[in-house]
């Protein structure tokens, strides 16, 4: 599937390449992601109930029972330039919404024209080769698992987690 991914340029027209950085994730790392991060938003927000740290928790990390990663459908990506150097996209990968006040989201309104102009190449080339952005992460991109049923109206979808 990457290797359908286009090259694209950034608007200075310079020849970039995506950065992979990671692909499948077995269901257990999944799990102990999102139970780690449900259990920091526990912490710094005593009061909220239990769906409310579900709901939160899982603007960052995929809940285990649909998460693209544990199926091998998930990847995380950014640009470079041609000399393989990363490109600045608005957050550092994996910018939680509290600590990048929301710049991690694919249509944050708080990052510049320039930063918009690279989402932009990414969502185009990964678009373009039949994946799909999960929204609250800019990086996060799958293909044929839930989350791409669902966006796409596809009747099923082709992965669910592995679980061996």
């Amino acid at each position: 599937m990457l290797e359908d991914v286009p090259v694209a340029a950034d608007g200075g027209g310079e020849p970039v390449a995506g950065g992979a950085f990671a692909g499948e994730a077995g269901l257990s790392i999944q799990e102990a992601y999102f139970a780690e991060y449900a259990e920091q938003l526990r912490a710094e927000n005593p009061q909220w109930t239990v769906e409310q740290i579900h709901t939160a928790a899982s603007r960052y990390v995929s809940p285990p029972v649909v998460a693209p990663h544990p199926a091998g459908a998930a990847i995380d990506i950014t640009l470079a330039d041609s000399s393989e150097v990363e490109l600045d996209l608005g957050t550092r990968m994996n910018a939680t919404p509290e600590e990048s006040e929301g710049a991690c989201y694919m249509d944050a309104a708080n990052i510049t024209s320039l930063h918009r102009a690279r989402r932009r190449i990414l969502v185009t080339a990964m678009s373009s080769a039949g994946f799909v952005n999960y929204p609250s992460e800019w990086w996060r991109w799958s293909h044929r698992d839930h989350y791409w049923a669902l966006v796409t109206g596809a009747p099923a979808a082709a992965y669910g987690p592995v679980t061996r």
